[in-house]
């Protein structure tokens, strides 16, 4: 979901790379990155069949997420210092070994093992990010930088659409947990097969570099004394609250709302994070050309939270062609801001600060992520109905896009006058 530079931890400065495409930097991160988030997205993606199993209600996910994207929060600021040390292969190593090791204690099937497991997932899933842009800063050349990171980016939607197309169909097959460690065999294949080029992403890591939590604090007071990224890290709370709810919730929705079958919920799911890659390419496009960044990410409050309604209100009538196309919609909004976010970060960033203050907006980022599941069950489970919490988010992400709009609209007025 962000960047976090070396410059941050107090790592050498970047390279500027060779001024060839880096494809097997391109691959190997990507590939990182994309099993570290269908590994987030596994429970969510067969929630109706882990609930049965564990007597638990379908709503329980959130609680599940929310742990989850604790540790997220706690590694991705941190994890600045452990990268520089022993690199960032290494560390995407390191992440999918603990994706791995929390996958094996949720296919136990034991419930008071899941919330340790989604913690260990969420720290391989918080990881990740900062690992694959530190070794991007060393191996991109500028010209590339730009489409590398945006392809990268792809790389969450892209686990959350194989979670969603593979996982019910695997559930079905050999039950969930038995597709549970299928899925950390393959993690820990995608570890052995990085060992080789360790020794040639991880040749300027300093072994001697000092891990200490005050460079964490510290990049959080900078955000916090910049009042306009500031800001858009508060307001990335909320969205990532919606994206958050949206991954985790759909499956069930689908199923509880719409009364579709697991395995053509998690076609839904599958839908809405395919949208999400096309739209955080596009979205950040059009910011670059049309829309300015600022109003950009208005605008997409307004729609996913549009979106959110409509998923709230499911019913076993509808027909299955507007499912799918609230699906497109809602993943492409939901998921698809971050490109947006980050370019708005950096051109808020004083000169020399961009890398230090993404990074910091992380923090926030997942405290959203976090809160949103959570939100979400609260609220299916104050009125017994899941749908509800859709219906809810969705109102305070409307509320909160239009008067991102109203302000700027007033601000534009003032100037107009003032000139």
């Amino acid at each position: 979901m962000g960047i976090l530079s070396a410059s941050q931890s107090g790592g050498v400065p970047p390279a500027q790379g060779s001024g060839a495409f880096p494809a097997l930097a391109l691959v190997s991160m990507l590939a990182v990155q994309t099993l570290v988030s269908m590994v987030a997205l596994a429970v969510p993606a067969i929630a109706p069949a882990v609930a049965a199993a564990t007597a638990l209600p379908l709503s329980a996910v959130g609680v599940f997420s929310g742990a989850l994207y604790v540790g997220a929060m706690l590694s991705a600021i941190n994890v600045g210092g452990p990268v520089v040390r022993y690199g960032a292969v290494r560390v995407a190593q390191f992440c999918l070994g603990l994706s791995a090791c929390g996958l094996g204690l949720v296919a136990s099937g034991r419930v008071a093992l899941l919330l340790p497991g989604a913690l260990l997932i969420g720290i391989g899933y918080g990881s990740a990010t900062p690992a694959s842009s530190h070794l991007f800063a060393d191996e991109v050349a500028p010209r590339w930088r730009g489409l590398v990171f945006s392809i990268k980016q792809t790389g969450v939607p892209l686990g959350g659409m194989l979670a969603g197309a593979l996982l019910p169909g695997a559930e079905q097959r050999m039950g969930w947990q038995g597709a549970l460690p299928l899925l950390a065999l393959a993690c820990l294949v995608c570890s052995g097969l990085l060992q080789p080029v360790r020794e040639r992403f991880d040749a300027r890591r300093e072994p001697a570099h000092r891990l200490a939590l005050a460079g964490s604090l510290r990049t959080l007071r900078m955000v916090w004394r910049h009042p306009a990224v500031r800001e858009l890290a508060i307001c990335t709370v909320f969205f990532a609250a919606m994206q958050a709810s949206m991954a985790t919730y759909l499956v069930a929705q689908g199923h509880a709302g719409a009364g579709l079958t697991p395995i053509r919920a998690g076609l839904l799911l599958a839908t809405a994070q395919a949208a999400g890659v096309l739209g955080r390419i596009a979205w950040g496009w059009a910011s670059d050309h049309w829309v300015r960044p600022s109003r950009m990410l208005a605008l997409l409050a307004v729609a996913m939270g549009g979106c959110a309604v409509l998923a709230g209100g499911m019913r076993p009538d509808w027909p299955p062609l507007a499912l799918f196309a609230l699906a497109l919609a809602f993943g492409a909004t939901a998921t698809g801001w971050n490109g947006v976010y980050l370019a708005e970060v950096a051109r808020l960033a004083p000169t020399g600060m961009a890398g230090v203050l993404t990074g910091g907006t992380l923090f926030f980022t997942f405290c959203g992520a976090f809160a949103g599941p959570l939100a979400f069950a609260g609220m299916a489970t104050f009125t017994h109905r899941l749908g509800d919490g859709y219906v809810a988010i969705g109102c305070v992400l409307v509320a909160l896009g239009g008067l991102l709009l109203w302000r700027q609209r007033r601000k534009s007025t003032s100037d107009r006058r003032a000139g």
